[in-house]
């Protein structure tokens, strides 16, 4: 059983029911993707591997003579950990910084703005490469959307321009309007709530339709089980069948989408999301990082326990980060269909057999 991927070693492809359910969930969205030429930034990363596998996996099966240029910091890696990705017919490799890339040839119909570090996220503070790889990149994105015609962006932002810490159990896309939420200036999320601007800006004076994903926290394979996620470091610990350890208190309640409804999810933004408007991305389905912990366990490894290192403190305010999905519920008919405990056995599964 392996549970981390070593850097430059081939990865596996993803499965193949799951490659299906996104097929199924956004059916219409790839559809209306027939004969598109689309820009990727971020696709050799955890989100970018999930929405390439289940494009081509689309392509194929529904004949939608799609292409797809693919900007990546570095090509030979990337054909060497998913080449059977990079090799496929309708991926061109583009290799070059988001900051700065070379215009590719031609014209585009979409782009898909993923290009991201969540490092920034976890401490809420910025490095001056991190600031510009945000503000610079989407600038040469929207750039490069005017030189090309391309007539709608995805771009994929993060539930945590809310905030650190709120005190609503769901958080809707309207929360910053409604609390007056004031962003500490220079942090990650003030920065990614700026680059949100731009496109929106840039989108009310131009031909360019901007729609806003949001996303939350999501576990599948390729998540990295050994960085700073919760869930990953819980996964880790059971697929050793080793105690799970909690650093802090527990309490913090956190949500988790399984990758293949995030691919459903972000394909139909990029099609049918209404233009100029942010959409949550994520699960309902909170639990407290205690809770979540015991499940992995339950769930993996009876038997191995849970040590909680903190103690809550009395009178501490709540700290929830869960979205409200009511809007892409309601306008566009999206679903969670994967729960957590489905969601943790599926990416135990994959790396079990890496």
């Amino acid at each position: 059983m392996k549970e981390t991927h070593t850097e430059g070693m081939p990865y596996k492809p993803l499965p193949d029911e799951d490659l299906a359910n996104v097929i199924v969930q956004a059916a219409a969205a790839f559809e209306a993707l027939k004969d598109a030429r689309v820009l990727l930034t971020g696709g050799t990363g955890f989100f970018g591997h999930w929405l390439l596998e289940s494009l081509l996996r689309a392509n194929r099966e529904m004949r939608l003579s799609v292409r797809v240029t693919v900007l990546t910091r570095d090509a030979a890696r990337f054909r060497s950990e998913s080449a059977w990705v990079a090799d496929d017919a309708a991926i061109t490799l583009l290799e070059g910084d988001v900051r700065n890339f070379q215009f590719p040839d031609g014209s585009f119909s979409h782009i898909v703005h993923a290009a991201t570090d969540s490092g920034g996220q976890q401490s809420g503070r910025m490095d001056v490469e991190l600031y510009d790889d945000i503000l610079r990149g989407m600038q040469r994105v929207l750039d490069f959307a005017h030189a090309s015609g391309v007539k709608r962006i995805l771009y994929v932002s993060t539930g945590a321009v809310y905030g650190r810490s709120t005190q609503m159990l769901k958080t809707p896309e309207n929360y910053l309007e409604q609390r007056e939420v004031r962003l500490p200036e220079g942090s990650y999320e003030a920065t990614k709530k700026a680059a949100e601007m731009l496109c929106l800006e840039r989108s009310a004076f131009d031909s360019l339709e901007c729609v806003i994903a949001r996303p939350f926290a999501f576990v599948g394979p390729r998540l990295p089980l050994d960085a700073h996620f919760a869930i990953g470091n819980f996964l880790s610990a059971a697929m050793r069948n080793e105690t799970i350890v909690v650093k802090g208190d527990g309490t913090p309640r956190r949500s988790w989408m399984y990758m293949s409804d995030l691919a459903a999810w972000l394909w139909t933004l990029l099609v049918r999301g209404e233009d100029g408007r942010a959409y949550n991305v994520g699960s309902e389905e909170a639990y407290s990082i205690r809770e979540a912990a015991q499940i992995t366990a339950e769930t993996l490894a009876p038997g191995i326990g849970v040590e909680i290192q903190g103690v809550p403190a009395m009178g501490a305010a709540m700290n929830n980060y869960v979205p409200s999905v009511e809007r892409a519920r309601v306008e566009l008919g999206l679903q969670v269909t994967v729960s957590l405990v489905e969601a943790l056995r599926k990416t135990a599964q994959w790396y079990a057999a890496m």
